[in-house]
């Protein structure tokens, strides 16, 4: 089964940038899905985006034009950049991997936009 450890997260301004990462423990080109999710504060988690094996994105609509999901099979890594951060993108963002056998997530890492 692989593990995924997500990175990236921070304290950021409104209007501002991060890149999430998210590394596998192994080839990540047999892992046919991979997504980002997040969950707010008394909220459920959500998906935000995500990429298959293939390179097909989907993205939530809050986030459309936003922000953009990646993945290099090198690196058995997958990305989450995000631009013009809004304060209601503050979230504990989660990495998801599914293949055949397992479906992995992470701890998350903490995103928070405040002024």
């Amino acid at each position: 089964q692989v593990q995924v450890v997500e990175s990236g997260g921070g304290l950021v301004q409104p209007g501002g940038s991060l890149r999430l990462s998210c590394a596998a423990s192994r080839s990540i080109f047999s892992i046919y899905y991979m997504g980002w999710y997040r969950q707010a504060p008394g909220k459920q988690r959500e998906l935000v985006a995500s990429i298959t094996s293939g390179d097909s994105t989907t993205y939530a609509d809050s986030v459309k034009g936003r922000f953009s999901i990646s993945r290099d099979n090198a690196k058995n890594t997958v990305y989450l950049q995000m631009n013009n951060l809004k304060v209601e993108d503050t979230a504990v963002y989660y990495c998801n991997a599914r293949s055949s056998v397992s479906n992995s997530w992470g701890q998350g890492t903490q995103v928070t936009v405040s002024s």
